[in-house]
């Protein structure tokens, strides 16, 4: 069964037909989900999520586009909430300097703030990087080391990658991977072990090809796993397998845990 490490299905777009998709998972191969938090507003909505559904997990953190609504006293409920059972990692958090909603330092300091936090929790850590690089990578080895996390939706070079790899973390992979124009990620993928990748939608954002520019779904990963097994030239059923593992590592989920089939 196929493990999607960051999905927000606590999302408006799925408010017209969320328990009817979310009903297809088993059928469709999917087998657990880790639901993403991305603002304040979207805890509750994760923690409800959690309590109706034995296969989704949830993360708790905020977005760099909504820091400016974070203080100290969000950041105590924050930990709060990470205490929770099906709370499973911090994020997703980090930079964007492509949107630059918010101001670099203050994007920096709430994002060191709630890497801070998943240490004193020992907690996984969820990454957001856009158009922000070279400051991300200053702070994941300043203030990251030795943790578990993953470079969500992971756009930069091979060279990177393996950099990341080597300090221990995954590489986030979705429907990006799909697109005619993807080179660079294509490359990625083919370079950095099939041991050190997860699978991930971000839906409903990001649909794989055929299906791109379309609201997206845990549903739509086996298109993901199929361009990932043509790149490694191994089956889709070892991409599914050991993809599964590694998000089991990434976010300390035993066997045993619920999936949408029952207990793994």
């Amino acid at each position: 069964m196929i493990f999607d490490t960051h999905a927000h299905y606590d999302d408006e777009q799925f408010d017209i037909d969320r328990a009817e998709l979310l009903g297809q998972m088993e059928a469709g191969g999917i087998g657990t989900i880790v639901n993403a938090g991305s603002s304040v507003a979207s805890w509750d909505k994760i923690i409800r999520l959690t309590e109706e559904y034995p296969f989704i997990y949830g993360a708790v953190g905020v977005h760099p586009d909504e820091v400016g609504e974070l203080d100290e006293g969000k950041i105590t409920r924050m930990a709060e909430l990470l205490e929770r059972d099906k709370i499973v990692a911090v994020g997703e958090i980090g930079l964007d300097y492509y949107w630059d909603k918010e101001k670099h330092d203050l994007q920096k300091k709430w994002f060191i703030r709630q890497i801070d936090l998943a240490r004193e929790k020992h907690m996984p850590v969820i990454i957001h990087s856009r158009e922000a690089a070279a400051d991300t990578m200053e702070i994941m080895k300043d203030h990251a080391a030795g943790m578990n996390a993953v470079i969500h939706c992971y756009s930069y070079s091979p060279e990177m990658a393996r950099e990341y790899v080597k300090m221990g973390y995954f590489i986030g992979i979705g429907g990006v991977v799909t697109f005619k124009n993807s080179k660079k990620l294509k490359e990625v993928v083919r370079e950095i072990p099939l041991e050190s990748i997860v699978l991930e939608t971000d839906c409903p954002y990001l649909s794989p090809e055929p299906f791109r520019g379309k609201r997206n779904s845990s549903l739509n990963l086996p298109y993901v796993v199929q361009v990932i097994a043509d790149l490694k030239e191994t089956t889709c059923e070892n991409v599914i397998q050991t993809t599964d593992e590694n998000a089991r590592r990434l976010y300390h989920l035993e066997k045993g845990t619920m999936t949408a089939g029952g207990e793994l």
